[in-house]
This record gives structure tokens, C-alpha cells and sequence, in this order.
């Protein structure tokens, strides 16, 4: 089982993806929503990891349908506000089903942190950090 992550940035999706991989945890990837939610249905996750402002199917709609098909998988809602740095959204997906909000730009420690608590278990074969 992965982690999955859904988010429109390609960029950020490889440096959580590389930020995961070095934590121990195998990584699966979506560009938006619609994509999230059919990487779901193929294969359920372990944790899905989500942003909140993307086109074509948001975060928070995303979130909504998650919850409604797998009502306890853990979800982490990320956002940075957009351009106008609002994050109000984050406190809404709260409120909608997200477990735990991380603020972009997301640390590593605050990562690591937030999905070992959602996740405890999933890395027990693996040290808390790997040597570098």
C-alpha cells in the first residue's frame, strides 16, 4: 500500500514524493481530483496526502468524495493559500474530513510527524530516519 498524493504541481508531487520515499513509504501520484479519485478506486492507500486549490476537481470536493467512499481513510489537506493566501480553505477541509492541514511549504519533520500519527504502523520495518 501507498501513499497517495494529489496535487497540480508537478514539482512539489516529486519533492513529497521524494520527502515519503526517504521516510520508508511507497508513493503513488495525481495531477488533480478527477485522477486522485480514480487512483483510489484502483488501489486503496494508506494515507492520501491532498492539496486544495487544483483545476478540474478541488480539494475540497475531493475531499468530500473521499470520505464518501472510504469513510476512514486518513487525508492530509495542504494548501498555501493561492495567490491570495487565504487559508481559510484548509480550516474548511477541516471541518469536511480532513484528519490533519499542513500549510505549504511543507517541512520534512512536519511531514513525517503528521503521517506517522495517521499511519503509525505502516513503516514499522523501516528506522524512523534514513542515514543520508
Amino acid at each position: 500500500m501507498a501513499i497517495l498524493i494529489i496535487d497540480d504541481d508537478s514539482l512539489l508531487r516529486q519533492t513529497l514524493r521524494e520527502m515519503l520515499e526517504r521516510l520508508g513509504y511507497q508513493v503513488r501520484e495525481a495531477e488533480d481530483g478527477a485522477a486522485g479519485i480514480a487512483e483510489l478506486e484502483a488501489e486503496e492507500p494508506l494515507l492520501v496526502i491532498t492539496d486544495i486549490l487544483m483545476p478540474n476537481k478541488e480539494g475540497i470536493e475531493t475531499i468530500h468524495d473521499i470520505r464518501r467512499l472510504h469513510a476512514a481513510l486518513p487525508i492530509i489537506a495542504m494548501s498555501g493559500g493561492g495567490v491570495t493566501g487565504d487559508m481559510s480553505f484548509l480550516e474548511y477541509a477541516g471541518k469536511l474530513g480532513a484528519d490533519r492541514v499542513l500549510r505549504k511549504p511543507i517541512r520534512l519533520h512536519d511531514l513525517e510527524t503528521t503521517v506517522r500519527e495517521l499511519v503509525p504502523h505502516a513503516t514499522d520495518h523501516v528506522p524512523l530516519r534514513l542515514q543520508s
